[in-house]
Formats: C-alpha cells, sequence, structure tokens
C-alpha cells in the first residue's frame, strides 16, 4: 500500500462564476482530473472539501422558503446536507475519471460528524464567514430578514455571515474511514469541516455552527494516522510579504519558521492563515510532513516536490 494521505480541497475546486449545480459539478469533475493522479501514484486518498458558498446559499434558500408548517432547518443539518451533495457531485466526477483511465477504484461519501466542545469560547464570538458576499445594504435587509444573524466585512471583498466555529476535538467516523481505506476504497469526509456535534452522556447533538475545513481535516489526517495531510488552495506556495515587493515563496520550512511568521502577522485570518496552523498542528501531532499548495500543482508536487513542505525541523 501507499501512502495514506488526506487532501483538504479549497473552495476553487468546486466553485466557478456560475453558482448552478451544473456549473459546480463541472468545476468537480476538472477537479477529479487532478485528485486522480495521487491514486496513479499509488497513494491511499482521502479527500476532504469546504462548503462555505454551498452552506450559505442553502442557510439563504431555507430562510426565503420556511414557513409554520415548514420551518427551515438548522445550521447542523444543512452541513448535513451540503455534506450529502457535494459528496455525490465529487464521487460522482472521481468514478467517472477513475473509470475513464482504468483504475481499480471507487470512491464513497461518509456524513461525517465531528465533536466539539460545548465550552469551545467560539460558540459566544461568531467569526466565520460563510455563504455569498454582500453589499452593506444587502447585509443590513438579511439582517431584518433573519435578526439573530450577525454579518461582517470580509477582507474588502464585501459583507458576509459569520457564524462560531470552534476546533475538532474528535472525528466520530473516524474507524469507518480507516475502513473504507483497507478495502480500496476511496471516502470523502468531513466536508465542509463536518456535522459539529458535542457529547450529551450517549447522545450526539448537533450545534448552530461550521468548523473549519482545515482543522477538520487535519485531525481526521491525526486520528486515522495519515502520512501526509496536503491542503489544496489557490496559489501553489504559501508566501511571506505577500503581494509587496520583497514577497518571498516557501518551499521548505519547519514548524518553527511558520510560528515566527505567524507571530509577524503574515497570514490573513480566514484565508492563509488556518491553513497553516492546520498544517502545524499536524506536524507536531504526528511528525509527518504537511503541504500547501495548488490543485493545478498537484502534478508537480508528485513529481518534483513542488509546494510548500512544512516538517518538524
Amino acid at each position: 500500500m501507499g501512502r495514506k494521505i488526506v487532501v483538504a480541497l479549497g473552495g476553487n475546486a468546486i466553485l466557478s462564476k456560475d453558482a448552478s449545480a451544473a456549473a459546480q459539478q463541472q468545476a468537480l469533475r476538472d477537479t477529479a482530473e487532478h485528485l486522480v493522479k495521487f491514486i496513479e501514484n499509488g497513494d491511499q486518498l482521502i479527500i476532504s472539501h469546504g462548503n462555505g458558498p454551498q452552506v450559505g446559499n442553502l442557510l439563504l434558500q431555507q430562510a426565503a422558503g420556511s414557513t409554520h408548517d415548514n420551518p427551515e432547518m438548522p445550521l447542523d443539518s444543512c452541513v448535513a446536507m451540503t455534506q450529502g451533495s457535494i459528496g455525490y457531485w465529487m464521487q460522482n466526477a472521481m468514478n467517472e475519471v477513475i473509470n475513464e483511465k482504468g483504475l481499480d477504484k471507487t470512491v464513497a461519501t461518509v456524513v461525517t460528524q465531528v465533536e466539539v466542545s460545548a465550552n469551545d469560547p467560539a460558540f459566544a464570538n461568531p467569526t466565520k464567514p460563510i455563504g455569498p458576499f454582500m453589499s452593506e445594504e444587502d447585509a443590513d435587509l438579511a439582517k431584518k430578514q433573519n435578526p439573530d444573524f450577525t454579518f461582517v466585512e470580509d477582507a474588502g471583498r464585501g459583507y458576509r455571515r459569520v457564524v462560531p466555529s470552534p476546533k475538532p476535538i474528535g472525528v466520530v467516523e473516524t474507524k469507518a474511514v480507516n475502513a473504507l481505506v483497507d478495502a480500496g476504497i476511496v471516502p470523502i469526509s468531513v466536508g465542509g469541516g463536518g456535522v459539529p456535534v458535542v457529547s450529551d452522556g450517549s447522545r450526539l447533538v448537533g450545534k448552530e455552527a461550521v468548523i473549519d475545513k482545515d482543522f477538520a481535516s487535519e485531525k481526521l489526517a491525526e486520528l486515522v494516522g495519515a502520512d501526509a495531510l496536503i491542503i489544496l488552495t489557490a496559489v501553489p506556495n504559501i508566501f511571506v510579504n505577500f503581494n509587496k515587493p520583497d514577497q518571498k515563496k516557501l518551499e521548505h520550512v519547519p514548524v518553527s519558521d511558520l510560528h515566527k511568521y505567524i507571530d509577524e502577522n503574515q497570514f490573513a485570518p480566514g484565508s492563509m492563515l488556518p491553513k497553516v496552523q492546520a498544517a502545524i498542528d499536524f506536524v507536531e501531532a504526528t511528525g509527518n510532513e504537511a503541504v500547501v499548495t495548488a490543485l493545478d500543482n498537484i502534478e508537480g508536487f508528485i513529481n518534483d516536490g513542488s509546494g510548500t513542505i512544512i516538517s518538524a525541523k
């Protein structure tokens, strides 16, 4: 068996300018063409993905169509719904490409619950952006229609709804994911960060929150004993002094350097920062390498080791 790797897909793997299901399915078909290279390389692949725009849109649809007799679904259920829909699109696309290439693999989605602490301070401080970007006027209107929602300006790109984003402490379906890998099946897991649940005796209770998919992917990679965590984003490398004259590309970097860069506020919150923090967590927990690179650099990473490789030393 090859390396067991968890690959965390960024939003660019699903999104297109057209938000229709057909357009997102086509984007995933293009994504599958890249991901299948890991299978061709002999790697044991586990896929995770985000769902921020999709779950935000679903929440707006739920709110717009709700009535007294047909109330909207809570956020945890909407996360599960988008896990199912994106997982369906992704496994369909992956299986199509796998079949075209004559590979002996199949792909299956696991609707995954991720445990968080009921006392996590994030519940009192919603920060995770979900849904589409809005003008300030549209955000004010959405706030009037949904008084419990919180909207903030997001990195100069517009206003978005924010929800609590607690840190994951466990992945409920870890054994199921490993069983699929052992059976030669490619699992899609912790989609959208997983459904956030807290333990209440023998029960697991869903919470109105969204877990960052990079932290959820890290926790899954840690618990399944992955040999590597690969976080795919829009750029082929992590940079410091990004978009400045002295911009520097990071290629091989120890976690000690990344801690220093975080102290210097080199990485934008809600963008590169959680990816860097998740990579650090994985390396420090396992001693194995983490990688941050672009979807379209997968072949370069496999063949030449390009991308940002994060190691213990």
